[in-house]
């Protein structure tokens, strides 16, 4: 296949560059895996991790889908998380949207998309969780941008309500969840303020045997 031969030519020139500034990167990056971050985006080839976050490879686990949701019965998104928790120890998982996101935007839509309304029907359910706010934004645009920060921080308190966070809390565990949105027009990330990083970030509905805090302090998007 022409076409893809020169991808594999690419690798191989890449692959060479590589090791002549640093012999021993490959051998390095095969031994271990030891991020310290979990990133939760979404699959826009627009937004790649770890050139948003000028690291290099290694130093932060990826899961990407289709506008960064997080859903209970997703059980890839939450294999990805418990073996990061769980095994690699991260200390910090990232939700991280985009301006602009395409999947957002069908999810503002009541259109028939096919397969993927199954999927944007998260999105949809955050829409309508925030439609007065929503419905006051005349211009489209800022209407997709707001509804695209609302789903980050929606997806932030999904990672926060899963077994797999409040376990790693109850243990002790140092792990803190954040919501950041990246625009595309300046390649800048920005902090949403909604991290959390104990249960008593989390509803009490939410947590997991019925944890009892005293001072619950529920992470909330400014508006």
């Amino acid at each position: 296949m022409p076409g893809l031969e020169s991808l594999l030519r690419q690798n191989r020139s890449w692959s060479e560059g590589v090791r002549l500034a640093d012999p021993q990167y490959f051998e390095r990056l095969s031994s271990l895996q030891t991020p310290e971050y979990l990133w939760i985006g979404c699959s826009d080839s627009r937004v790649p991790a770890n050139q948003v976050l000028g690291l290099a490879p290694g130093e932060v686990f990826v899961h990407r889908n289709i506008a960064n949701v997080v859903a209970h019965s997703d059980f890839n998104s939450l294999s990805v998380l418990e073996y990061a928790v769980a095994v690699l120890k991260v200390k910090h998982v990232i939700v991280c949207g985009h301006y602009g996101c395409g999947g957002v935007k069908g999810a503002l839509t009541d259109h028939h998309l096919g397969l993927i309304d199954n999927w944007l029907r998260h999105i949809r359910d955050v829409r309508q969780k925030h439609i007065e706010e929503l419905s006051a934004i005349e211009d489209e645009t800022e209407r997709l941008d707001r509804l695209c920060e609302l789903n980050v921080a929606d997806q932030v308190s999904h990672v926060c309500q899963t077994t797999i966070v409040q376990h790693a809390w109850k243990r002790g565990q140092s792990l803190s969840v954040h919501g950041w949105i990246y625009g595309l027009r300046d390649g800048l990330l920005k902090d949403l303020q909604v991290s959390a990083s104990s249960i008593g970030d989390v509803a009490e509905a939410y947590r997991i045997n019925g944890v009892k805090v005293a001072a619950a302090a529920t992470a909330a998007i400014p508006a």
